[in-house]
């Protein structure tokens, strides 16, 4: 931010602050000075102009009220804002726009996009004289590295200075109606995405192309009515000259990401877009256009005159942002203690508004042109900054308590080492990828998101999933001649990205709602798994999907405890990057958390699991089929620290009854058991998977699951035919619901 020390002064009382001390209290408050270079004055009086770095984050301090503002906090001074005349009233002091002789019989305006141009306000002055700027204005802009242009377009660069909000103005006669004709009618501005195909020239001279995802303003709904490129440049058909006699006054806000990406892509930076880049807050939007407005109307010739009312398009305003801060956590903080009126002075300083609800809270009011202020640690920073680091003291020793690991870390932990004994590699690879490899693995209800950087040509896709980086990984392990029994096993732990579809009828470049998730993700070779294992292509991918799911419960165990359980749901797969006809949907069932083991929590969908696509598979050039997983890591790691239920040891024997139910192959073992859960036959303790046959004897299409089921009675010995009966009700409920039979 170039920042002239004479102008500083303009809006600090009492004045006076040399170059120097301007340099130590900016510095001091977070804001180094890269280089200081004197400037001439024509009246002969000194100034230098301070090249300020500011951080992204304090778009505020890209104006010479904000930096005022650091310096008058720092020294106790007072800032004095420019003082702008009634004639020119706000937003919502303005007239009527439909009274007669009002801005509606000259312009209408029309704000399509509100979600990305919080609010548009335009005001019109008829019969300016465009010439040259006077002296004060032309030194004033030379001492920040600006050429004087004209005297209305000066005015505005002053403001942008002066205030860090961007203003433009059109010349009036330029503009066309709402049908697209130059008659008397009324002009039109609308807010808009471009249309495809639509160009500009802008005021350099150069024209562009625009996409339909960059903003515009235009003087109608047609193709080619674009005059400006939002938040970056104006169009030179409708610039400011010496024919000039009747401008339009925008002063708007603009998304950052979208400004940002269209500065970007066009490789045009202005001074405009390198602070719509950090967010202007469209509260701060009237007092920057008024104040340009007075300017032209002094500036712009005896004759010039505001149009009653201000043309106003967006969004309702939001109330402000309010943050409590206690009073002993700011001391504790520091290190030294600070009294509730010290803080209360130094937010002050920033026009933070701070009242004392109880003997240590203060409720705080943060001002509009403080959107970084979100915690109550930024508002402890900004004591520190004001009442001085220096304060802050330096102990010969730190003080450290040593404090066990977060619950999270503990799970992550406990996954990491899990998964490691089982032979898994963890891995870390980029979030980029190509759209080709990302698409099999995007969910067909979601949509992939897309830079638009031309760094990233080659792989410009934020992945929807992590199984693409993980084959991309074992391609590379594969061409390296890594080698691991039971095949090579690899997992990664992190965030994935998607976007919602765009609704039907939204308007042309409009994105779909982003997610991020984090997930867990796996990924094992389908290969013979021992001496002696089969070999058949359909018993190694089996045996690989068993693996996978295997180290998915190994997962479960050891962050849930005994009670925690993984189950395969056969489906169609959300993406097709797996085989439609090896895939299921992993289902997690949390242990019970009222401390009863006979109760059964719904089971709930984390993820898929199946064997990866052939056409995938040979898009990656892998030697052998691979078994993949993704799921929710969130769920998993929910589930920690395991639950223990402690029971007393049972004082009388029990009774076990194994129970052959003959079943279509359809029925899996997660619905026998389901079922025998909602069932609860009395007395019955624990139910055990044994084994699964099939065989000739058991008819084809079918297969036989054997359930121990576990009876006892905590006060006596239970007896053969009290068992009976219950065992005889879960037959004939398993007949009646999953058609099974009982084996002899």
């Amino acid at each position: 931010m170039k920042t002239s020390v004479r102008w500083l002064n303009t809006y600090l009382s009492p004045a006076g602050v040399d170059a120097a001390e301007a340099e130590r209290v900016l510095t001091q408050a977070g804001f180094p000075i890269e280089t200081a270079e004197p400037v001439a004055t024509r009246g002969g009086e000194a100034d230098t102009m301070l090249d300020v770095e500011v951080t992204s984050n304090r778009g505020d301090c890209i104006s010479h009220i904000g930096l005022a503002r650091e310096v008058a906090a720092a020294t106790g001074r007072r800032l004095v804002y420019p003082v702008i005349p009634a004639s020119v009233p706000s937003g919502d002091q303005a007239a009527s726009t439909t009274a007669a002789g009002g801005i509606g019989e000259l312009l209408s305006l029309r704000n399509e996009v509100p979600d990305v141009c919080r609010l548009f306000t335009a005001r019109v002055i008829r019969g300016v004289k465009v010439g040259p700027s006077p002296a004060w204005l032309v030194e004033a802009l030379a001492a920040v590295g600006q050429r004087s242009i004209n005297n209305i377009v000066d005015i505005t660069n002053y403001v942008m200075f002066e205030f860090g909000q961007p203003t433009h103005v059109f010349d009036l006669g330029t503009l066309r109606d709402a049908l697209g004709g130059a008659s008397g009618r009324s002009k039109s501005l609308i807010v808009r995405y471009a249309h495809k195909g639509e160009t500009l020239t802008l005021l350099d001279g150069k024209n562009v192309a625009i996409r339909v995802n960059e903003l515009v303003v235009a003087d109608g709904p047609h193709i080619g009515g674009a005059v400006s490129l939002a938040g970056i440049m104006g169009g030179q058909g409708s610039e400011v000259t010496g024919a000039t006699t009747d401008v339009v006054l925008e002063a708007a806000t603009w998304d950052p990401v979208t400004v940002r990406r269209a500065a970007r892509r066009l490789g045009i930076r202005t001074d405009a877009s390198y602070r719509f880049e950090r967010t202007v807050d469209p509260r701060t939007i009237d007092a920057a256009a008024r104040r340009a407005a007075a300017l032209i109307l002094e500036l712009g010739g005896a004759d010039a005159r505001l149009i009653p009312g201000v043309l106003l398009a967006g969004a309702a305003a939001l109330p402000l942002r309010r943050v409590l801060m206690r009073v002993s956590r700011c001391s504790q903080m520091l290190g030294f203690a600070v009294t509730s009126q010290d803080i209360t002075a130094a937010l002050q300083g920033h026009e933070v508004g701070a009242a004392l609800t109880t003997h240590d809270v203060l409720e705080c009011a943060i001002p509009a042109h403080r959107p970084d202020l979100e915690r109550e640690i930024d508002l402890i920073e900004e004591v520190a900054r004001t009442v001085g680091l220096a304060r802050v003291p330096i102990l010969e020793k730190v003080p450290v308590r040593v404090t066990e690991p977060q619950v999270s870390e503990r799970a992550s932990r406990e996954l990491t080492r899990t998964l490691t004994a089982q032979g898994f590699y963890e891995t870390v690879t980029f979030s980029f990828v190509s759209p080709a490899d990302a698409g099999p693995f995007c969910p067909s209800n979601l949509t992939l998101i897309q830079l638009c950087d031309e760094r990233r040509k080659a792989d410009p896709t934020l992945r929807p999933s992590i199984l693409p980086s993980l084959l991309a990984c074992r391609r590379a392990n594969q061409d390296g001649g890594v080698v691991a029994q039971g095949g090579v096993r690899v997992f990664e732990v992190a965030s994935i990205f998607a976007a919602e579809p765009v609704p039907a009828g939204a308007a042309v470049g409009t994105r779909g709602k982003e997610r991020e998730s984090r997930v867990l993700a796996l990924l094992a070779d389908a290969v013979p798994l021992g001496v002696g294992a089969s070999t058949k292509a359909f018993d190694v991918k089996q045996e690989a999907v068993r693996l996978v799911r295997g180290a998915l419960e190994s997962v479960a165990l050891a962050l849930g405890g005994l009670h925690a359980r993984i189950e395969l749901v056969p489906g169609t797969p959300p993406m097709s990057g797996f085989d439609p006809a090896a895939a299921a949907q992993v289902c997690l069932v949390s242990p019970p958390r009222s401390g009863d083991a006979a109760s059964n929590p719904a089971p709930v969908r984390i993820g898929t699991i199946g064997v990866i696509a052939s056409g995938v598979q040979r898009r990656y050039d892998l030697q052998h089929p691979v078994v993949a997983a993704e799921v929710d890591v969130g769920a998993l790691l929910a589930l920690f620290p395991p639950r223990s239920l402690v029971h007393t040891l049972p004082a009388f024997p029990g009774i076990a009854r194994d129970v052959s139910f003959i079943v279509p192959e359809s029925v899996s073992w997660a619905s026998i058991d389901r079922l025998i859960g909602e069932a609860k036959p009395e007395r019955m303790v624990g139910r055990d998977f044994v084994t699964t046959f099939r065989g000739a004897q058991i008819g084809a299409g079918k297969k036989s699951v054997t359930v121990r089921l576990e009876f006892r009675d905590p006060t006596r010995t239970l007896r053969h035919e009290e068992v009976d009966p219950q065992v005889a009700a879960l037959v004939s409920l398993a007949a009646e619901r999953l058609g099974a039979s009982l084996r002899a």
